[in-house]
């Protein structure tokens, strides 16, 4: 039997990896926008997808309910999204981006991709799209396991 060695094990690599372009995020949003990552991730699956369910937005950022709850308290909160009923769920709300949130989303965005250019710098244009194919079939291998019984 093998020994397991986590520099080598490629799911903690992933991970280290994650977190370091998350806290590198983060700090960029929290300094620039008082923004942490869990509302960031709303604000833009807000400003792509539209109106949504807590629940919808949970299955979107892979994000637990509490978290979400959380972040988008704080965003309502800063007058950044709206609560409205849905119509087809009557025990649920729909959030949307209000005025002020689409504001903070397009002047965020160019921050975003801008370290995002920073990041991937040293890659090639084939590189990242691999590295982009490679994560879909990375998520497609965790659906697969997850759906086993």
């Amino acid at each position: 039997m093998s020994a397991l060695k986590l520099d080598d094990f490629l799911p903690y690599r992933l991970s280290i990896a994650s977190n370091a372009v998350s806290d590198a995020v983060a700090s960029a949003y929290r300094a620039l926008f008082g923004l942490k990552i869990p509302e960031w991730r709303l604000v833009t699956i807000l400003a792509e997808g539209g109106a949504m369910s807590q629940q919808a937005l949970c299955g979107r950022t892979r994000m637990d309910k509490v978290t979400v709850s959380r972040a988008a308290i704080a965003l309502s909160e800063r007058g950044l999204i709206s609560r409205a009923s849905n119509p087809g769920d009557q025990r649920s709300h729909l959030l949307t981006l209000s005025r002020a949130g689409w504001e903070l989303y397009e002047e965020v965005a160019p921050k975003a991709l801008e370290l995002e250019r920073q990041v991937f710098a040293g890659f090639t244009r084939e590189e990242r799209l691999q590295l982009r194919e490679m994560l879909d079939r990375i998520e497609a291998a965790v659906e697969a396991i997850e759906e086993k019984p």
